[in-house]
Protein backbone atom coordinates (compact mmCIF):
# COMPACT_ATOMS: atom_id res chain seq x y z
CA UNK A 1 0.00 0.00 0.00
CA UNK A 2 2.84 2.56 1.75
CA UNK A 3 4.63 2.04 -2.46
CA UNK A 4 1.21 2.46 -4.11
CA UNK A 5 0.96 5.74 -3.00
CA UNK A 6 4.61 6.90 -3.14
CA UNK A 7 4.10 5.93 -7.23
CA UNK A 8 0.86 7.75 -7.56
CA UNK A 9 2.18 10.95 -4.98
CA UNK A 10 5.19 10.81 -7.60
CA UNK A 11 2.85 10.47 -10.54
CA UNK A 12 0.53 13.46 -9.27
CA UNK A 13 3.89 15.41 -8.79
CA UNK A 14 4.86 14.95 -11.86
CA UNK A 15 1.74 16.14 -13.88
CA UNK A 16 2.09 19.05 -11.57
CA UNK A 17 4.81 19.89 -12.51
CA UNK A 18 3.68 20.37 -15.83
CA UNK A 19 0.61 21.88 -15.22
CA UNK A 20 1.94 24.61 -12.46
CA UNK A 21 0.68 28.36 -14.20
CA UNK A 22 0.05 29.33 -17.37
CA UNK A 23 1.54 28.37 -20.62
CA UNK A 24 3.85 30.90 -21.65
CA UNK A 25 3.60 31.56 -25.88
CA UNK A 26 6.87 31.15 -26.70
CA UNK A 27 8.46 27.98 -28.03
CA UNK A 28 11.96 26.69 -27.29
CA UNK A 29 14.57 25.24 -30.00
CA UNK A 30 17.36 23.65 -27.66
CA UNK A 31 20.18 21.91 -29.73
CA UNK A 32 22.47 19.16 -27.65
CA UNK A 33 26.08 21.02 -29.02
CA UNK A 34 28.11 20.36 -31.82
CA UNK A 35 26.88 21.40 -35.61
CA UNK A 36 23.51 23.22 -35.40
CA UNK A 37 21.01 21.09 -37.34
CA UNK A 38 20.00 23.18 -40.25
CA UNK A 39 16.25 22.64 -39.63
CA UNK A 40 16.69 23.65 -35.79
CA UNK A 41 18.11 27.23 -36.59
CA UNK A 42 15.60 27.43 -39.85
CA UNK A 43 12.53 27.06 -37.26
CA UNK A 44 14.29 29.69 -34.76
CA UNK A 45 14.16 31.60 -37.73
CA UNK A 46 10.82 31.14 -38.78
CA UNK A 47 9.13 31.48 -34.88
CA UNK A 48 10.89 34.92 -34.47
CA UNK A 49 8.88 36.33 -37.13
CA UNK A 50 11.37 35.42 -40.14
CA UNK A 51 14.75 36.95 -41.55
CA UNK A 52 13.55 40.30 -40.54
CA UNK A 53 12.49 39.66 -37.15
CA UNK A 54 14.71 41.22 -34.27
CA UNK A 55 17.18 38.66 -32.57
CA UNK A 56 19.44 38.70 -30.09
CA UNK A 57 22.53 36.14 -29.17
CA UNK A 58 23.72 36.12 -26.05
CA UNK A 59 27.49 34.80 -25.16
CA UNK A 60 27.40 34.44 -21.60
CA UNK A 61 28.67 31.23 -21.61
CA UNK A 62 31.63 31.52 -23.62
CA UNK A 63 34.80 32.99 -22.83
CA UNK A 64 35.88 33.58 -26.03
CA UNK A 65 35.80 37.40 -27.29
CA UNK A 66 34.53 37.17 -30.70
CA UNK A 67 31.29 34.44 -30.10
CA UNK A 68 28.96 37.43 -29.72
CA UNK A 69 30.05 37.98 -33.31
CA UNK A 70 29.58 34.76 -34.28
CA UNK A 71 26.24 34.61 -33.92
CA UNK A 72 25.73 37.69 -35.87
CA UNK A 73 27.48 36.40 -38.68
CA UNK A 74 25.81 32.86 -38.77
CA UNK A 75 22.24 33.94 -38.54
CA UNK A 76 23.18 36.97 -41.63
CA UNK A 77 25.13 35.20 -43.42
CA UNK A 78 23.93 31.60 -43.40
CA UNK A 79 19.67 32.61 -42.42
CA UNK A 80 19.58 35.73 -44.13
CA UNK A 81 18.74 37.62 -40.70
CA UNK A 82 19.11 41.53 -40.84
CA UNK A 83 18.49 42.53 -37.32
CA UNK A 84 20.89 40.82 -35.32
CA UNK A 85 22.62 41.84 -32.74
CA UNK A 86 24.47 40.21 -29.21
CA UNK A 87 24.40 41.09 -25.60
CA UNK A 88 27.43 42.02 -23.82
CA UNK A 89 27.11 40.07 -20.90
CA UNK A 90 29.64 39.10 -18.85
CA UNK A 91 28.45 39.85 -15.36
CA UNK A 92 25.70 40.57 -13.08
CA UNK A 93 26.30 44.43 -13.39
CA UNK A 94 26.19 43.71 -17.34
CA UNK A 95 22.85 42.61 -17.40
CA UNK A 96 22.15 45.58 -15.26
CA UNK A 97 21.75 47.84 -18.13
CA UNK A 98 18.47 48.97 -19.01
CA UNK A 99 19.69 49.63 -22.66
CA UNK A 100 20.63 46.14 -23.05
CA UNK A 101 17.14 44.41 -21.22
CA UNK A 102 15.40 46.91 -23.89
CA UNK A 103 16.93 44.43 -26.75
CA UNK A 104 15.87 41.47 -24.97
CA UNK A 105 12.34 42.87 -24.33
CA UNK A 106 11.74 43.58 -28.29
CA UNK A 107 13.45 41.13 -29.62
CA UNK A 108 11.47 37.92 -31.44
CA UNK A 109 14.26 35.59 -31.21
CA UNK A 110 17.11 34.89 -28.53
CA UNK A 111 19.43 32.63 -28.59
CA UNK A 112 22.14 31.69 -26.20
CA UNK A 113 25.68 30.37 -27.34
CA UNK A 114 27.38 27.48 -25.68
CA UNK A 115 30.21 27.30 -22.53
CA UNK A 116 29.60 27.22 -19.44
CA UNK A 117 26.03 27.78 -18.09
CA UNK A 118 26.55 28.48 -14.77
CA UNK A 119 28.01 31.76 -16.37
CA UNK A 120 24.57 32.34 -17.88
CA UNK A 121 22.64 31.53 -14.65
CA UNK A 122 25.02 33.73 -12.50
CA UNK A 123 24.76 36.79 -14.89
CA UNK A 124 20.74 36.75 -15.64
CA UNK A 125 18.91 35.76 -12.90
CA UNK A 126 17.45 38.60 -11.03
CA UNK A 127 18.52 41.20 -13.12
CA UNK A 128 16.39 43.52 -15.98
CA UNK A 129 17.90 41.45 -18.54
CA UNK A 130 16.65 37.84 -17.38
CA UNK A 131 13.47 39.68 -16.78
CA UNK A 132 13.21 40.86 -19.89
CA UNK A 133 14.37 37.53 -21.62
CA UNK A 134 11.32 35.75 -19.67
CA UNK A 135 8.83 38.10 -20.42
CA UNK A 136 9.66 38.04 -24.04
CA UNK A 137 9.32 34.69 -23.61
CA UNK A 138 6.14 34.92 -21.85
CA UNK A 139 4.40 36.59 -24.56
CA UNK A 140 5.95 34.60 -27.64
CA UNK A 141 9.90 35.54 -28.38
CA UNK A 142 11.15 32.15 -29.24
CA UNK A 143 14.54 30.93 -26.57
CA UNK A 144 17.14 28.91 -28.38
CA UNK A 145 20.40 27.08 -27.13
CA UNK A 146 23.05 24.81 -27.94
CA UNK A 147 25.32 23.21 -25.62
CA UNK A 148 25.17 25.37 -22.29
CA UNK A 149 22.66 27.58 -23.90
CA UNK A 150 20.23 24.39 -23.86
CA UNK A 151 21.60 23.28 -20.15
CA UNK A 152 20.41 26.36 -18.65
CA UNK A 153 16.55 26.07 -19.95
CA UNK A 154 15.30 23.70 -17.08
CA UNK A 155 15.08 24.50 -13.33
CA UNK A 156 16.95 23.29 -11.92
CA UNK A 157 20.27 22.73 -13.95
CA UNK A 158 22.66 20.35 -14.78
CA UNK A 159 26.33 22.65 -14.13
CA UNK A 160 28.82 20.00 -14.93
CA UNK A 161 30.66 19.33 -11.62
CA UNK A 162 30.36 16.53 -9.82
CA UNK A 163 31.11 12.70 -10.13
CA UNK A 164 29.42 10.96 -13.65
CA UNK A 165 31.41 8.10 -13.05
CA UNK A 166 28.42 6.38 -10.67
CA UNK A 167 24.86 6.23 -10.51
CA UNK A 168 24.75 7.19 -6.39
CA UNK A 169 23.11 9.84 -4.68
CA UNK A 170 24.20 13.60 -4.11
CA UNK A 171 26.76 13.00 -7.08
CA UNK A 172 25.25 15.57 -9.81
CA UNK A 173 25.43 19.21 -8.73
CA UNK A 174 22.28 21.08 -9.58
CA UNK A 175 21.61 24.57 -8.94
CA UNK A 176 19.01 26.91 -10.42
CA UNK A 177 18.59 27.21 -14.19
CA UNK A 178 16.52 30.00 -16.34
CA UNK A 179 13.20 27.59 -16.31
CA UNK A 180 11.86 28.00 -19.57
CA UNK A 181 11.54 24.42 -20.45
CA UNK A 182 8.94 23.61 -17.38
CA UNK A 183 9.08 19.44 -15.69
CA UNK A 184 12.31 18.87 -17.00
CA UNK A 185 16.02 18.38 -16.59
CA UNK A 186 17.81 18.96 -19.72
CA UNK A 187 21.16 17.43 -20.85
CA UNK A 188 23.21 18.03 -23.86
CA UNK A 189 25.90 15.98 -25.84
CA UNK A 190 24.23 13.16 -24.30
CA UNK A 191 24.70 10.40 -26.35
CA UNK A 192 28.13 11.41 -27.72
CA UNK A 193 29.38 12.38 -24.74
CA UNK A 194 27.88 9.57 -22.43
CA UNK A 195 26.30 11.62 -19.92
CA UNK A 196 23.44 8.71 -19.13
CA UNK A 197 24.79 8.38 -15.58
CA UNK A 198 24.18 11.63 -14.30
CA UNK A 199 20.92 12.05 -15.96
CA UNK A 200 20.05 8.64 -14.57
CA UNK A 201 21.12 9.89 -10.87
CA UNK A 202 18.97 13.25 -10.90
CA UNK A 203 15.80 11.46 -12.34
CA UNK A 204 16.25 9.12 -9.89
CA UNK A 205 16.16 11.17 -6.96
CA UNK A 206 14.06 13.76 -8.43
CA UNK A 207 11.55 11.81 -10.17
CA UNK A 208 8.79 14.46 -11.02
CA UNK A 209 11.02 15.83 -13.10
CA UNK A 210 11.45 14.21 -16.75
CA UNK A 211 15.30 13.93 -17.94
CA UNK A 212 15.54 14.80 -21.20
CA UNK A 213 19.16 14.17 -22.82
CA UNK A 214 19.52 15.51 -26.17
CA UNK A 215 22.59 14.67 -28.73
CA UNK A 216 25.00 16.52 -31.01
CA UNK A 217 23.65 18.31 -33.69
CA UNK A 218 19.64 17.74 -32.16
CA UNK A 219 17.48 19.64 -30.84
CA UNK A 220 14.25 19.73 -29.36
CA UNK A 221 11.68 22.10 -30.20
CA UNK A 222 9.52 22.80 -27.32
CA UNK A 223 5.79 23.71 -27.98
CA UNK A 224 3.66 26.29 -26.02
CA UNK A 225 1.96 23.04 -25.54
CA UNK A 226 5.07 21.65 -24.41
CA UNK A 227 5.02 18.86 -26.17
CA UNK A 228 8.64 18.69 -27.72
CA UNK A 229 9.37 17.16 -31.40
CA UNK A 230 12.89 15.83 -32.53
CA UNK A 231 14.60 17.65 -34.88
CA UNK A 232 18.14 17.65 -36.55
CA UNK A 233 20.58 14.40 -37.16
CA UNK A 234 20.25 12.75 -34.14
CA UNK A 235 18.49 11.19 -31.20
CA UNK A 236 16.70 12.93 -27.66
CA UNK A 237 16.36 10.20 -24.67
CA UNK A 238 13.56 10.37 -22.47
CA UNK A 239 13.59 9.13 -18.93
CA UNK A 240 10.66 8.79 -16.37
CA UNK A 241 10.60 7.61 -13.40
CA UNK A 242 7.25 9.00 -11.86
CA UNK A 243 6.10 5.22 -11.76
CA UNK A 244 9.21 3.80 -10.94
CA UNK A 245 10.04 1.58 -6.89
CA UNK A 246 12.87 3.89 -6.19
CA UNK A 247 15.25 2.67 -3.16
CA UNK A 248 18.89 3.75 -2.67
CA UNK A 249 21.36 1.41 -0.64
CA UNK A 250 24.38 2.52 1.47
CA UNK A 251 27.63 1.77 0.50
CA UNK A 252 31.14 0.99 2.05
CA UNK A 253 32.34 3.98 0.25
CA UNK A 254 31.07 6.96 -1.37
CA UNK A 255 27.67 7.72 -1.60
CA UNK A 256 24.58 5.47 -1.70
CA UNK A 257 23.76 3.44 -4.31
CA UNK A 258 20.41 4.29 -6.25
CA UNK A 259 17.83 1.89 -7.66
CA UNK A 260 14.93 1.55 -9.62
CA UNK A 261 12.41 -0.76 -11.21
CA UNK A 262 10.00 -0.01 -13.90
CA UNK A 263 11.93 3.11 -15.26
CA UNK A 264 11.09 3.73 -18.30
CA UNK A 265 13.46 5.32 -21.02
CA UNK A 266 12.67 6.50 -24.79
CA UNK A 267 14.62 6.79 -27.80
CA UNK A 268 13.21 9.47 -29.87
CA UNK A 269 13.88 9.89 -33.64
CA UNK A 270 13.98 12.99 -35.79
CA UNK A 271 10.21 13.95 -36.23
CA UNK A 272 9.27 12.45 -33.26
CA UNK A 273 6.91 14.10 -30.97
CA UNK A 274 6.56 13.81 -26.83
CA UNK A 275 3.88 14.95 -24.38
CA UNK A 276 5.53 15.59 -21.25
CA UNK A 277 2.25 16.07 -19.51
CA UNK A 278 0.99 12.38 -20.52
CA UNK A 279 4.49 10.92 -20.00
CA UNK A 280 3.98 9.80 -23.39
CA UNK A 281 4.89 9.44 -27.68
CA UNK A 282 2.53 11.10 -29.36
CA UNK A 283 3.90 10.45 -33.11
CA UNK A 284 5.82 10.33 -35.28
CA UNK A 285 6.12 12.73 -38.88
CA UNK A 286 6.12 10.83 -42.25
CA UNK A 287 9.92 12.07 -43.21
CA UNK A 288 12.24 11.04 -40.04
CA UNK A 289 15.50 10.59 -41.83
CA UNK A 290 16.34 14.36 -40.25
CA UNK A 291 18.67 17.61 -41.63
CA UNK A 292 20.97 17.44 -44.47
CA UNK A 293 24.78 17.93 -42.69
CA UNK A 294 26.09 21.67 -41.81
CA UNK A 295 27.43 23.55 -44.63
CA UNK A 296 30.90 23.69 -44.96
CA UNK A 297 30.76 27.77 -44.33
CA UNK A 298 28.34 26.87 -41.66
CA UNK A 299 31.45 23.76 -39.99
CA UNK A 300 33.82 27.20 -40.38
CA UNK A 301 31.69 29.54 -38.48
CA UNK A 302 30.97 26.54 -35.89
CA UNK A 303 34.87 26.66 -35.03
CA UNK A 304 34.86 30.55 -33.68
CA UNK A 305 32.56 29.90 -31.01
CA UNK A 306 34.61 27.23 -29.41
CA UNK A 307 34.87 27.56 -25.47
CA UNK A 308 38.00 27.66 -23.48
CA UNK A 309 35.77 26.14 -20.90
CA UNK A 310 35.83 22.64 -20.23
CA UNK A 311 32.31 21.40 -21.97
CA UNK A 312 29.68 21.50 -19.92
Amino acid sequence: MGRTLAILGSLSCAVAAFAAGPAPKGNLILIGGGDKPKDAMAKFVELAGGPQAPIVAIPTASEEADAGPYYVKLFKEEYGCTDVTFLPIKTKADAMRPDLAGLAAKAGGIFFGGGDQVRITNALLGTPVGAAVAAAFERGAVVGGTSAGTACQSDPMITGEGDFTVIRADTVELKPGLGFFRGVIVDQHFIRRQRENRLFAVIMEHPELLGVGVDEATAVWVRPDRTFQVLGEGSVIVIDASGATLSRQPAAKGQALLGAHGLKVHVLLPGETFDPAARAFVTALANTTGAAAPSRREADLRDLHRTTATPR
